[in-house]
């Protein structure tokens, strides 16, 4: 198999063959590959659940309407007794 690579990636591949780590260019680019198919199956696995989590949320049913100004009236509630306690979120320095 003939390849060719731009001068850039030759570069890299003499480098690593010159640090000792790797004693070809063969051997060094046969890494990279394996390297390249671990991250390729890792990606698939994470399309794959990301894929299920998004059916099951699907499957739960519809959600419940979120109060945003009430959550945030109850944080801030929560930080005001906490500072009055001496909480640990209260604290300051």
């Amino acid at each position: 198999m003939d390849i060719s690579l731009t001068s850039q990636l030759e570069k890299v591949v003499k480098e690593k063959v010159a640090s000792g780590l790797y004693s070809s260019a063969s051997e060094v680019v046969g890494e990279a590959l394996r390297l390249l198919d671990d991250h390729d199956r890792l990606q698939q696995i994470k399309l794959e659940r990301l894929s299920n989590d998004i059916q099951e949320g699907l499957a739960s049913g519809e959600s419940a309407h979120l109060d945003m100004e009430a959550i945030k009236a109850e944080a801030r509630k929560r930080r005001r007794l906490n500072s009055f306690t001496g909480g640990e979120h209260g604290r300051s320095g």
